[in-house]
């Protein structure tokens, strides 16, 4: 026998006015909110250049990853240690004078300017999801994909 909220649940959703549960729809904002508008992707890509392939982590704890587009080399080494995330990288080739970094969590955003070759840091941020966005002055932005980060 079938039971009685089953049945109405599924009458609901064939006449399509089954509401969208309100977490479901909070969640969804949140993610939105963290979009970078008109930026370009780049995707993971494995290199021999880097110590290990993409994403992988190393003995002592560390992710090293590359991350390449429109031009763009990001090669990102993200360090978990005392439960925090510390993030070393190198945006190649340098791209101009007044570049900005932000290294992006869904809750922090820490912005830095690279060096003269193309390197940054960021420290102490939390675990979990993270992404790195490329602010160059006169073109788009350039930002990584999510990976996340455990400790």
């Amino acid at each position: 026998m079938i039971n009685d909220e089953y049945f109405l649940a599924a009458l609901r959703l064939a006449a399509g006015n089954d509401p969208i549960p309100s977490h479901v729809s909070a969640a969804a904002r949140d993610v939105y909110g963290l979009r970078v508008p008109q930026a370009r992707t780049a995707g993971p890509v494995e290199c021999a250049g880097v110590r290990r392939s993409s994403g992988t982590r190393d003995d002592d704890g560390s992710h090293v990853m590359r991350f390449v587009t429109g031009g763009l080399t990001f090669d990102l080494e993200m360090t978990v240690g005392d439960g925090l995330i510390d993030v070393a990288g190198q945006v190649l080739p340098h791209p101009g004078e007044g570049t900005l970094v932000d290294v992006k969590t869904p809750h922090l955003t820490l912005t830095t300017r690279i060096t003269h070759n193309g390197q940054f840091a960021a420290t102490g941020l939390p675990p979990g999801w993270v992404s790195v966005v490329c602010h160059r002055p006169g073109h788009v932005p350039v930002q990584t994909m999510w990976v996340r980060i455990r400790p």
